[in-house]
C-alpha cells in the first residue's frame, strides 16, 4: 500500500496554516497540530511516508481534507496510452496508472503524483503546461 509523503504531510500543513492561521503565534488550529504531530514523528523517525491507516484519524481527515482541494487527476486529455504508448506522453501516467485511476486510493494518486513531477518529462510539464493550469482552476 502506498504511503503519504512528508511533501504531501507538509503542503497539508501550509493549506490548513494559511486557512487557519494561529490567532497568537503560538496555538496552532486542531487540523495544523494534527498534521504537525505525524510530521514531527515523521522527522524524527527518519521517515519519508506514513501509512495512511496508521495515522491518528484527526491528522488523516485534516490530510483528506487538503487532497480534496487538489486535482483529482494529471490528465490534459492527451492521452497516448490509448494510442498503444506504455507511459502517456500528456501526463506521465503508466497505462495501468491510467486504467486503474479511479479505483487507486488517495494515497496512490499522490504517489503517483509524486513520480511524474519529480520526473516532469511529460507535456503537462512543458509543452501543455498552460493547459495543466487551466485544469487547476476551480470550476466557475
Amino acid at each position: 500500500m502506498a504511503g503519504i509523503h512528508i511533501t504531501d504531510i507538509e503542503a497539508a500543513i501550509n493549506h490548513w496554516r494559511a486557512r487557519s492561521p494561529s490567532p497568537d503565534g503560538v496555538v496552532l488550529a486542531p487540523e495544523t497540530r494534527a498534521l504537525a504531530e505525524v510530521y514531527a514523528l515523521m522527522v524524527f523517525y527518519r521517515e519519508d511516508e506514513a501509512d495512511p491507516a496508521s495515522m491518528p484519524r484527526a491528522a488523516y481527515d485534516a490530510w483528506q481534507a487538503w487532497y480534496d482541494t487538489t486535482p483529482d487527476t494529471p490528465c490534459i486529455a492527451i492521452c497516448s496510452t490509448s494510442q498503444g504508448d506504455d507511459v502517456c506522453k500528456g501526463c506521465g501516467r503508466t497505462f495501468d496508472e491510467v486504467q486503474l485511476w479511479p479505483e487507486m486510493t488517495p494515497a496512490q494518486k499522490r504517489a503517483t503524483w509524486r513520480r511524474i513531477t519529480l520526473e516532469s518529462s511529460a507535456w503537462r510539464f512543458n509543452s501543455y503546461a498552460e493547459r495543466a493550469m487551466e485544469s487547476k482552476k476551480p470550476p466557475v
